[in-house]
């Protein structure tokens, strides 16, 4: 396991950096190889969002994450082993296998949940907030989503209730440019600040590409939730260097220029991390993070594949208990 703690320093997130960027590409050659099946949304590109929040977290808060989600997964602390043991549906994974690369939860961790479900995540975050406050506990919510999520009433739910009840949650919207392949400015009239603006909700713009700027304006939201200032808003302008999922290598889509591409990755989060470090530590780091992958790769291809007898197994939760004062 990862621990998030480890992100306290720039050392720290510039190696949990690596660890996805090199998780990824990993991920994007078992897809090649066929070892996944079904294909992954790659998050190389947007690593700094993912780090500089979680950076901003205690052990103790909780996110929800998107369909492009391990970046988040990895940077609150999942181990990269069990993550592509899950991504490869081994038993040995995050949740035996059956959650797979939309879908990685540990609850442990304070991961609810990543989500095929565009938006959803908005709401699962501000009820954790709320039941969080409820039980007396200091914790605090996050919910990563994109800008294709902007128009999607369960996000604008939310808002309001997060608002309403003064929640203790933040909505980090990472604005990459595209809602797969629409481009933002073409899908969502007015801005993504003024959606939170609606609702009374404190909202800022943050460079997405620079992890530092990110875990700065995060640590502040998350600060004001937990002294009970409500929720806050914050989008993260960043880039995905990679398609919107494996998909498209095949269906050769074109719909972002080489060059706009090539510029992006002149924003690239990583040698800007680097560039903080003492001469010769962003290489070992690197060597570091290419065993521990290399280690991981190991592990999930020998763990074992799901036993088809207990296919219908997991299907439905057992052992609940109602509320106090319900009926059943």
């Amino acid at each position: 396991m990862t621990d998030s703690a480890d992100l306290g320093s720039p050392a720290g997130r510039y190696r949990m950096l690596r660890l996805i960027r090199g998780f990824e590409e990993l991920a994007l050659g078992l897809v090649k190889s066929g070892a996944i099946v079904g294909g992954i949304h790659p998050y190389i590109g947007q690593e700094a969002v993912a780090v500089g929040v979680c950076s901003a977290l205690r052990p103790q808060d909780r996110i929800t994450s998107t369909h492009r989600g391990h970046g988040h997964v990895l940077a609150k602390g999942a181990d990269p082993a069990r993550l592509l043991a899950e991504l490869l549906g081994r038993t040995t994974g995050l949740n035996r296998g059956r959650g797979g690369s939309m879908h990685a939860a540990d609850f442990s961790l304070g991961i609810l949940g990543a989500n095929g479900m565009v938006g959803a995540g908005g709401a699962i975050a501000a009820g954790a907030a709320w039941s969080a406050r409820q039980a007396g506990e200091d914790r605090v919510a996050v919910a990563f989503f994109g800008d294709g999520a902007l128009n999607q009433g369960v996000l604008l739910e939310s808002f309001n209730l997060a608002a309403m009840w003064r929640l203790p949650v933040l909505f980090v919207c990472e604005n990459n440019g595209y809602a797969t392949t629409l481009p933002a400015a073409t899908a969502v009239a007015g801005s993504a600040t003024g959606r939170a603006a609606a609702f009374g909700i404190p909202a800022a713009e943050v460079d997405g590409m620079d992890t530092e700027a990110v875990r700065a304006a995060a640590a502040e939201a998350v600060t004001r939730a937990g002294a009970g200032g409500g929720p806050s808003f914050l989008e993260c302008h960043t880039y995905r260097f990679e398609g919107h999922h494996t998909m498209e290598r095949l269906l050769k889509l074109h719909y972002r220029t080489p060059e706009e591409i090539a510029d992006r990755r002149g924003h690239d989060p990583l040698p800007r991390a680097a560039a903080l470090l003492p001469d010769g530590l962003a290489a070992a780091l690197d060597a570091s993070v290419a065993e521990q992958l290399a280690a991981a790769e190991q592990f999930a291809l020998a763990s074992e594949l799901p036993d088809p007898a207990g296919a219908s197994e997991y299907l439905y939760a057992d052992g609940l208990r109602p509320r106090a004062g319900s009926t059943i």
